[in-house]
């Protein structure tokens, strides 16, 4: 199969003549996850878990069908073990409540790095204030990556949660996750890792990487947006308390006291997002038809090819590492002396599609010594073509501002 070929399968970039660069955003949807979508509300909508009619019946199975597929997709031990929820945000935020505020106390400690999204971050800001526990990080090195030094000296006897992105959505870096939950386990922490950026790119193995919790949001891997995944460890899921209470998430109530429901129901109050759960599970049966392997090999090519032609052209700053095998598929650049904001209008000016701002990592960029980046960030569907486009737009750009600016 052509690399051209993907394209086709996704209405929005049919009918926009548009070069998107924004899937660390939000991915666009191929037709195969629209259609699902629009089969369940003309088919089977009706409110799961809730009812004894043949409906209700069918869009219970459907989406509990969907959790025993993400189960296998990531190879949790256990259905019972992956927990619906809005987003990656929603499900670290569970866990800073549920695990977070209920297990630490004065002078514990909390590890993240600074890469962190903010939502992987403030949630611990919170938790640390409440218990009196201490929030300390991991820095990056000047290739943009943590070193070993850095995680065996911050993550220590006193550590209890080690938070971590797999790959930074700013920088591309993939972190070494196996050696931190090793190291981490080694002194007793738990770990949580977020998956938002690379579960959309690379094969994820729970049991493999031994991962206490996971996290990852659809909507960055085709799915619909509002549908987010939880994986956590059932033993230590049963030992939490719900995070939000309401319908469907109960066992008996009293007018005094409730009792919950197992796993997973007790993490999931309220009617669900059950379109999202099925576009999700579309989603899931698209890559896997693809392949991780095809997908890799299509973005190594294209964002390779992308770099090497960003490298070129000498009024950027680029931010990300050297080792071509520690980076996915996310770039940050900036035209010296040029703000983000004005670069990514003149880009969409030209159809060119890309992020500009803080991109919601605050803490790294005052790391960084700047305050905000352009970020292109790619996938399967885009091309050689697609990075044409986005050089001879920076060219324009840069064009439209040297007069302005000392290089």
């Amino acid at each position: 199969m052509e690399m051209q070929d993907f394209k086709k399968d996704f209405p929005i970039l049919q009918n926009r003549k548009i070069t998107y660069l924004d899937s660390g955003a939000t991915t666009q949807k191929p037709i195969q996850v629209i259609s699902k979508i629009d089969e369940y509300y003309e088919k089977y909508n009706a409110n799961p878990h809730r009812g004894a009619y043949s409906l209700s019946i069918e869009a219970t199975e459907a989406y509990e069908n969907t959790r025993t597929k993400i189960a296998k997709f990531i190879n949790a031990r256990s259905r019972e073990e992956i927990i619906f929820s809005k987003n990656a945000t929603e499900s670290l935020n569970l866990l800073a409540y549920s695990y977070g505020l209920e297990k630490l106390k004065k002078d514990d400690e909390i590890v993240i790095s600074i890469m962190e999204h903010h939502s992987n971050l403030v949630p611990w800001q919170k938790v640390c204030n409440k218990t009196a526990s201490k929030l300390n990080y991991m820095y990056i090195n000047d290739q943009f990556e943590l070193s070993d030094e850095e995680i065996e000296s911050k993550i220590t006897d006193k550590t209890k949660i080690v938070g971590i992105t797999h790959v930074s959505n700013v920088l591309g870096t993939i972190n070494k996750i196996n050696k931190i939950i090793k190291y981490a386990h080694k002194k007793g922490a738990i770990v949580i890792v977020d998956a938002s950026q690379s579960i959309p790119h690379m094969k994820i193995d729970v049991q493999e990487l031994d991962a206490d919790f996971l996290v990852f949001s659809g909507h960055k891997m085709l799915a619909p947006l509002g549908i987010g995944v939880l994986y956590g460890k059932r033993e230590i899921l049963n030992k939490m308390s719900p995070f939000i209470m309401g319908g469907d998430m109960i066992e008996y109530v009293h007018e005094q006291e409730t009792t919950f429901a197992p796993l997973p129901n007790k993490f999931e109050a309220g009617t669900q997002n059950v379109e999202g759960v099925i576009g999700l599970g579309a989603a899931i049966d698209y890559i896997e038809n693809i392949g991780y392997d095809k997908i890799k090999q299509i973005e190594d090519e294209v964002v390779g090819y992308a770099i090497d032609e960003l490298k070129k052209l000498d009024y950027l700053d680029l931010y990300l590492t050297p080792n071509k095998e520690n980076h996915s598929s996310v770039i940050s650049f900036n035209i010296k002396g040029v703000h983000p904001h004005d670069v990514a209008s003149i880009l969409d000016s030209e159809g060119v599609c890309v992020r500009s701002g803080n991109h919601c990592a605050q803490p790294l960029m005052r790391f960084l010594g700047i305050d905000s980046t352009c970020r292109a960030s790619f996938y399967f569907y885009n091309t050689k073509e697609d990075v044409d486009n986005l050089i001879s737009a920076l060219n324009k750009a840069y064009n439209m501002f040297k007069k302005y600016i000392n290089l």
